[in-house]
């Protein structure tokens, strides 16, 4: 069993993580006030002392402890460090995210040593918004220099400040839902009470601290702020949901089910970054920590380094978790060398060229995807603001993107560097759904207008018999170099224009991401052919039909059945249905199926064909 110790949002981003595991785990709060909605968790409250937390950790066999509490509960984080000492139970500290240090802001790390600066500043006028708890921390200031107090509106921050004396005339509060005010609301409250200086504590960008410190600088206030308490050396530290996953399955294995790993892209960030380091230090790189696209840091491994005459390269190895990517075990190369234009990404042996518009790169260029290329770039920028060459490479690239995609949207000669996320969520669709846009945008980019979903080869060929494809498919020949099949006039970049037509994608089991995708792009004409197993799943509903999560439902189909309901009894697969039911039954599986999928693509031209098996 775990235990997270919540009452923030970080609180609700562990919950959230955890109940992906399916399993029960435990979420303490010290009041009920957060209401958290979990699956599997079981929410306790009430303050828990060092012998309490041990006392817990023992009576339920407790592996793991996630101190997802404010940053600013210091007395609860050492609480944890000293009973995870006792218990040998390691500790994960959820961080929330930096709000990055404030430009002319004094920075402090004690109120008295805050309202040392204040005084020699000259501070007549202040603003506090450090919290009912500081009230007391700032009474030497307070009673000789008028000051504002911003609390939250609850009785047990009301009743602080009357306990230490604080004038009711001078206590603000925030909304009656307590939220964090915008920028308009904060500079608004500044002008009202005529600060000229605010105090807050370092609480991160869910303490609301980039609009407080942007109202300040917009009114030319001072600002001065509390740095957060330095955590126990034990503490694992994690930063988001990715990397606290990542630490729980590296400390209890069989929580989660299935590992995550590591896409190609952040392999191609961390290998940059390891050869950028090792070009301005002359020192081999053993790991590297860089931020994932929502701000994450996440560390790891770097498995070779080669410093050489002017360059660096590092090279990682891509762990997919238990995700089947063809792709797993990969060595991802990045050379990096002084350059003459700006930030300069290189396609090297493996990693494939682009041959048709669509994917957001220059036709001619390296499969070298958009966010990864910004994660490379910032990772570069924040060492250093020369011009760097980089070439990415990927050793077997060319025979591995034969088992992928990539000649659907037309990248040849190795695989994409790709990943929205940089982490692979093991038997999730993501890496299939971002294909599946991709070649939705090639599709658009060429001029198609008709977009025919399959799930798979034989719906496909079905289906064609009645959709000729006028041109709209391509293919490549034994030398990489691209033709339409309508014509069979080579072009080595450029794909016919205007080729009309249909075009075919499968959408293996994911419908719903399918559709909602085409519509997103503009495409107003699909059809989705599809088979009479899937088509009882979507017709009850399911716009994922992978059998890990859903199976056919006789008691649905006895509804749907009516009169005939005890025909349902009898069958085993979805197929028999077509030997044993009559042609209204198909016509209400179809209604279903047209009526579920209208939820994702609401208008334009929508066909559903059901497809008999044979």
């Amino acid at each position: 069993m775990i235990l997270i110790f919540g009452g923030t949002t970080e609180g609700r981003i562990a919950a959230d993580t955890l109940d992906d595991a399916g399993k029960p785990f435990y979420y303490s709060t010290k009041s009920g006030r957060q209401e958290v909605a979990m699956r599997h968790g079981i929410q306790i409250t009430g303050a828990m002392t060092q012998d309490d937390i041990v006392d817990f950790c023992k009576e339920h066999a407790i592996v793991c402890l996630v101190d997802a509490a404010h940053p600013f509960a210091e007395n609860l984080h050492k609480t944890i460090a000293e009973a995870a000492q006792k218990t040998g139970i390691p500790v994960i500290r959820l961080l929330r995210p930096a709000s990055g240090r404030i430009k002319d802001a004094t920075y402090c790390k004690t109120y008295d040593e805050a309202i040392a600066a204040m005084e020699q500043q000259g501070v007549k006028r202040l603003l506090a918004l450090s919290g009912a708890n500081t009230i007391s921390k700032l009474k030497p200031f307070w009673q000789h220099h008028e000051t504002f107090f911003r609390i939250l509106h609850r009785q047990e921050s009301i009743d602080i400040a009357y306990r230490n004396g604080f004038p009711e005339s001078h206590i603000l509060f925030y909304n009656k839902d307590n939220e964090l005010p915008s920028i308009e609301d904060e500079t608004a409250m500044m002008q009202s009470v005529r600060a000229d200086a605010i105090i807050t504590k370092d609480s991160g960008n869910n303490g609301g601290m980039p609009a407080k410190t942007e109202a300040a600088h917009r009114l030319g206030l001072r600002i001065f702020v509390i740095e957060p308490p330095v955590l126990p050396a034990s503490f694992i530290i994690v930063t988001g949901k990715y990397t606290l996953r990542r630490a729980i399955e590296g400390l209890s294995k069989d929580f989660f089910p299935l590992r995550t790993g590591i896409t190609t892209g952040a392999c191609a960030t961390a290998a940059t970054k390891g050869a950028l380091l090792a070009l301005l230090t002359g020192e081999p790189q053993e790991e590297v920590s860089f931020a994932l696209p929502d701000g994450e840091i996440l560390t790891i491994p770097i498995t070779e380094t080669i410093l050489g005459d002017g360059y660096a390269e590092c090279i990682v190895t891509k762990d997919a978790g238990d995700d089947p990517d063809v792709t797993n075990g990969c060595r991802v190369h990045s050379h990096v060398s002084p350059g003459t234009q700006g930030i300069r990404f290189i396609g090297g042996s493996g990693v494939g060229t682009v041959t048709l518009p669509g994917l957001g790169l220059e036709v001619g260029g390296p499969a070298i995807n958009n966010t990864p290329r910004q994660m490379m770039t910032n990772e570069i920028r924040a060492l250093s603001d020369k011009d760097y060459d980089v070439t990415i490479s990927v050793e077997g690239g060319e025979e591995i993107a034969k088992r992928t995609f990539n000649s659907k949207v037309g990248v040849v000669g190795g695989i994409s560097i790709i990943g929205t996320s940089g982490i692979v969520s093991p038997l999730s669709n993501e890496a299939f759904i971002e294909s599946l846009r991709r070649e939705l945008q090639v599709a658009k980019a060429i001029g198609t207008t008709h977009i025919i979903f399959v799930s798979g080869k034989k719906a496909e060929e079905a289906l064609k018999a009645t959709h000729p494809t006028k041109g709209a498919a391509f293919q490549h020949d034994e030398n990489n170099t691209l033709f339409s099949i309508l014509d069979k006039e080579r072009s080595l970049l450029t794909p016919p224009s205007g080729v009309g037509g249909p075009r075919f994608i499968h959408y293996g089991n994911a419908i719903g991401e399918a559709l909602k995708a085409a519509y997103e792009l503009g495409f107003r004409k699909v059809t989705l052919g599809i088979m009479i197993g899937k088509a009882v799943k979507l017709a009850e509903g399911n716009l994922d039909t992978h059998s890990h999560k859903v199976t056919m439902n006789k008691e649905f189909l006895r509804q749907l059945a009516g009169k005939d309901a005890d025909k349902i009894d009898g069958i085993t697969m979805a197929r028999e249905l077509w030997d044993i039911m009559p042609q209204a039954f198909f016509d209400k599986i179809h209604d279903e199926c047209y009526r579920h999928c209208r939820s994702v693509f609401p208008d334009g031209t929508l066909n559903v064909k059901i497809i008999k098996n044979e």
